[in-house]
C-alpha cells in the first residue's frame, strides 16, 4: 500500500515546475512522534521519486521537494524549506524553517538544517550536526559528528568541521582547513590555514578553542601547540619542513585573537540561543529571531 499520493487538485507552480500537495494514504507516526491520519496532507512534491513511499520520510508544511531531489528513510522536511536539485536528505535528518539543500549535497544521519540557512554544491552535512541562522555550507564542505555552523558562518572548498565545534558569527571556514575539537570559531581572527606543511604536503589549522587557546588540526588528528611541536621536533620531518610548520605555528598564534567574547545581550526568550549583534540589531544564533538591541535587552 501507497503512503502518499500526488493530489491533483491542490498544486502550485515554483520555479517553473508544477508541484503536487501529498495526501497520506495511510496511518503513520513520524521519528518526531507526529501522527499522519490517512487523507491529510503534507507538503509539495513535483513527483513521486521526490519521496520515499517506505520507512517514514515525510514532506510537511509549506515545505518543497522537486528536481530529482529525494528525501527518504526517517527524514523530515517541513516548514517552508525547499530541497531540489539533485539533493539528498536521508536518516533521521531534518530540514526546516526557510533552509534550502540543494545541488548534489545531502543531509543525513540525525543532521539538522533550519532557520535560513543554505546546503549546497557537493556539501554534506551528516552525524549530529546542526546548520542554522543564516549559515551556508557549499563546495566539498562536511559538517558532522556534534560540529554546529550558525550565524552569518560560511563553510567551503574542502573544509571539514567536526567534533563539538561551533562556527558562527561572520566566520569563514574553507580551503583545506579542519576545525574540530571544542573550536570555537566566530571571526576570521579566530582560525588560521596554511599548506603544504609537512612531507606528505597537508593542511594545518590552527583555531581557537573554548578555553581561549589554540589548538592545531593536522590530519584529522587535534593537538595543543605544545603537543604538536613535540611531535613534530621527534618525527623524521626534515629540518625545512620543521622550521616551515614553527613559523606557520607563530603566524598563527599571532593572528589568531583569543580574547573571549564578551555580549551583554539576553538569551533568546523562543529558544533559548545566544543573542548576538546583528546589523546594529540583535539576533538569536539559533533560530534566527531578530529585534532592535532596546527591545531584546529589555525583558525581564
Amino acid at each position: 500500500m501507497k503512503k502518499f499520493e500526488l493530489s491533483t487538485d491542490t498544486k502550485i507552480n515554483f520555479w517553473g515546475r508544477t508541484l503536487y500537495r501529498i495526501k497520506a494514504c495511510m496511518d503513520f507516526i513520524t521519528t518526531d512522534g507526529s501522527t499522519i491520519k490517512a487523507g491529510s496532507f503534507g507538503g509539495y512534491v513535483e513527483k513521486e521519486s521526490n519521496l520515499s513511499q517506505d520507512d517514514k520520510a515525510w514532506v510537511c508544511g509549506n515545505a518543497k521537494v522537486c528536481g530529482d531531489a529525494e528525501v527518504f528513510g526517517d527524514a523530515e522536511v517541513f516548514g517552508d524549506a525547499k530541497v531540489f536539485g539533485n539533493a539528498k536528505v536521508f536518516g533521521n535528518a531534518k530540514v526546516c524553517g526557510n533552509a534550502k539543500v540543494c545541488g548534489n549535497a545531502e543531509v543525513c544521519g540525525n543532521a539538522k538544517v533550519c532557520g535560513n540557512a543554505e546546503v549546497f554544491g557537493d556539501a554534506k552535512v551528516f552525524g549530529d550536526a546542526e546548520v542554522f541562522g543564516d549559515a551556508e555550507v557549499f563546495g566539498d564542505a562536511e559538517v558532522f559528528g556534534d560540529a554546529k555552523v550558525c550565524g552569518n558562518a560560511e563553510v567551503f572548498g574542502d573544509a571539514k568541521v567536526f567534533g563539538n565545534a561551533k562556527v558562527f558569527g561572520n566566520a569563514k571556514v574553507c580551503g583545506n582547513a579542519k576545525v574540530c575539537g571544542n573550536a570555537e570559531v566566530c571571526s576570521d581572527e579566530h582560525i588560521f590555514n596554511i599548506m603544504p606543511i609537512g612531507p606528505m604536503g597537508r593542511s594545518l589549522t590552527a583555531f581557537r578553542v573554548k578555553n581561549g587557546e589554540v589548538a592545531i588540526s593536522y590530519y584529522y588528528d587535534i593537538y595543543s601547540t605544545a603537543e604538536f611541536l613535540s611531535k613534530i621536533n621527534n618525527s623524521s620531518w626534515s629540518e625545512k619542513q620543521k622550521n616551515t610548520a614553527k613559523l606557520a605555528i607563530d603566524i598563527a598564534i599571532q593572528h589568531i585573537n583569543t580574547a573571549p567574547d564578551e555580549s551583554d545581550n539576553k538569551k533568546c526568550p523562543f529558544c533559548g540561543g545566544d543573542g548576538i549583534d546583528y546589523d546594529e540589531k540583535v539576533k538569536c544564533n539559533k533560530c534566527a529571531a531578530i529585534a532592535s538591541k532596546d527591545f531584546w535587552n529589555k525583558r525581564n
